[in-house]
């Protein structure tokens, strides 16, 4: 039976750890602004929460904090993604036009879909959030209450990735003139920057 009491808090504390910006929100934004996938890459970003969020309630935590080598790996080919991710973006914001934002801009349906799942999978922030840290908090719980907690996490991952993706579509008339597009791709890539410096960082004091 659903305990309201711990469903809100799953919400309170899932909702405190997506909200603050990091890969996913950004490219969720990116997305949105450009109108281009929006509500798939969003959907995925939620499905990936989703399955994640229940790996941690079931325990999954433990495997990934007693295996260094899978950190590392996730530390290493995440940091790899986002310095060249970050790279195209500060590349596009500098050498913008007009043509050349909306022809850059554009993503297929695959390539929206391989975007998503790489700043969802290859983000050790996203197992840290969503695996480690909420399965820890959903432990304090006895068993039966777990599940009130994980879709209260999983309520607050589904209204904040398809808020966002509709906020950033229904600004994009605002937010489509070149200099704004420049400043927004310069953001996202400073942000795929400073993830990767910081996971790179996290990498080295692993070893």
């Amino acid at each position: 039976m659903l305990n309201g009491a711990i469903y809100l808090q799953g919400m309170l504390v899932g909702a405190s750890l997506i909200i603050p910006i990091g890969a996913q929100n950004a490219f969720v934004l990116e997305r949105g602004i450009r109108r281009n996938h929006a509500m798939l890459v969003a959907g995925l970003c939620f499905l990936g929460d989703m399955i994640l969020i229940a790996l941690g309630v079931g325990g999954a935590g433990k495997i990934i904090a007693e295996s260094l080598i899978l950190q590392l790996l996730l530390t290493l080919g995440g940091a790899v993604f986002l310095l060249r991710y970050g790279w195209l973006s500060l590349q596009r914001a500098w050498q913008a036009t007009a043509q050349s934002l909306a022809e850059k801009g554009i993503m297929s349906r695959m390539q929206a879909i391989s975007m998503t799942l790489a700043v969802t999978l290859l983000n050790p922030y996203v197992y840290l959030d969503t695996v480690m840290i909420q399965g820890a908090v959903a432990g304090q719980y006895p068993r039966p209450q777990q599940l009130s907690f994980a879709l209260g996490s999983i309520t607050a991952s589904l209204l904040w990735f398809f808020g966002l993706a509709l906020l950033a579509s229904w600004l994009a008339p605002q937010l489509q003139r070149l200099r704004v597009q420049q400043c927004i791709d310069a953001l996202v890539g400073s942000i795929m920057w400073l993830i990767a410096l910081g996971l790179l960082r996290h990498g080295v004091s692993l070893v």
